[in-house]
């Protein structure tokens, strides 16, 4: 170990405290808000998220010992993806209070500040030597489960303040860049919606009065040009084989990734399932769960295959609607609430029946004008794919300078 640098456990050097168990009939509808895991992303507290709150006379009474407080950092600890951590972890700012912790998020405050610095502290949870103490602690699960009865077990690297404020020093200028590289990518997203938006206006309310056409109107001459993927027993496992014809599945639609294969059908089960063939070109629609209406458009060079139960496929003739219009549309906010509004209810969301899926109304500008969109849309991804490259070089750094300032050696 470095000279001066010291190991202690967490608790010599931070108090930490872990959220209440707030039963769902304290829930209100105004007082103060409780703050959960779904409002800690991308390292910051986002409230937004939440319309979760306690009465006043709880939390300022029965709780008040969980009112954070501002520049409290606070942690998600449970149901996250190992790999995510990192993003699950933000101070607590004026303009958040009054705010309760519940169940599954955990404060910190530093016992002395004349010992540890609480942004030292943040980087050191993002640290490898801090999540693979973890790992070790939590067997058993891809995902984070714990509580301060495994944080009190941890190991803390503590360095002399001074290293303290020159490892935060470098690591504050690395991060600064990375979140403005994440920022110019998410103003080339903004730029694609405002110039669909110039160019056609909400695809909902037609003020520019394009031509309307329904989903069934729109898609080529196949009989099975729109078809939802075989329900009963058509796929049940005994039917899969090692390699053959692939079965795209919800996962497909859900990330844009074509690369993962896991299940097979032969040729003879293909031929007999052939109306669920997917073709390069085809869009794949997810049709059931919290992802429902996500999709995705199958690229050149994908396996030859049939979709399953959980997916629909459309293929449109591209002289009157062209892929990249249609998804724009489909994923619209305003479009999405006025044909999946009734279908998404508190259980889990159902896709609309088949009559009245191909009845959803689309606008139809001049294909001339789609293809200028498709055009500039291009370009901007190319810009955007350029982008990500940069930022993920920019992560690789990153992570090497946290691992050469939190070395022990």
């Amino acid at each position: 170990m470095k000279k001066d640098w010291k190991m202690v456990k967490i608790p010599e050097a931070l108090f930490y405290q872990e959220g209440p168990g707030v039963r769902k009939h304290q829930f209100t509808n105004e007082g103060v808000k409780l703050l959960n895991v779904g409002n800690i992303n991308n390292g910051q507290i986002n409230l937004s998220k939440t319309k979760i709150f306690i009465s006043e006379k709880e939390a300022f009474g029965k709780y008040k010992h969980f009112l954070v407080d501002d520049g409290d950092l606070v942690i998600a600890s449970s149901g996250i993806v190992v790999d995510n951590f990192y993003n699950k972890i933000a101070f607590i700012k004026k303009e958040h209070l009054p705010l309760c912790m519940n169940t599954s998020t955990i404060r910190f405050k530093v016992l002395n500040i004349n010992i540890i610095d609480i942004n030292y502290f943040k980087y050191f949870l993002k640290t490898k030597f801090f999540s693979d103490q973890l790992k070790k602690l939590i067997t058993g699960s891809a995902q984070l489960n714990f509580g301060p009865s495994h944080l009190k077990k941890i190991d803390l690297l503590l360095p002399p303040l001074t290293d303290q404020k020159r490892i935060i020093k470098i690591l504050d200028k690395a991060d600064a860049l990375r979140q403005k590289r994440k920022q110019a990518i998410g103003l080339l997203d903004e730029y694609s919606k405002s110039v669909f938006f110039e160019m056609f206006g909400d695809p909902v309310k037609n003020e520019r009065g394009w031509e309307i056409k329904t989903i069934e109107q729109l898609v080529n001459k196949d009989r099975y040009a729109i078809k939802r993927g075989p329900f009963g027993g058509s796929l049940k496992k005994e039917v899969f084989v090692k390699s053959g014809y692939l079965v795209y599945e919800q996962y497909h639609a859900l990330n844009n990734d074509f690369t993962m294969a896991r299940y097979f059908i032969d040729e003879k089960k293909f031929n007999e399932l052939k109306a669920f063939e997917v073709k390069p070109g085809d869009i794949i629609v997810s049709c059931s769960g919290v992802y429902l209406g996500k999709l995705a458009i199958v690229p050149k060079g994908s396996k030859k295959g049939i979709i399953n139960q959980a997916l629909l496929k459309i293929s449109l003739d591209n002289t009157k609607i062209n892929n990249l219009l249609f998804i724009h549309i489909f994923t619209n906010p305003n479009f999405k609430n006025k044909f999946f509004g009734n279908n998404i209810g508190s259980g889990i969301p159902n896709f609309p029946a088949m009559t009245e899926f191909k009845k959803f109304k689309f606008i139809c500008p001049p294909i001339e004008l789609q293809n200028k969109f498709e055009s500039i849309y291009i370009k901007t991804e190319l810009l955007k794919q350029k982008m990500f490259d940069q930022a993920e070089e920019m992560e690789k750094q990153f992570q090497a300078l946290m691992q050469m300032n939190f070395s022990q050696s």
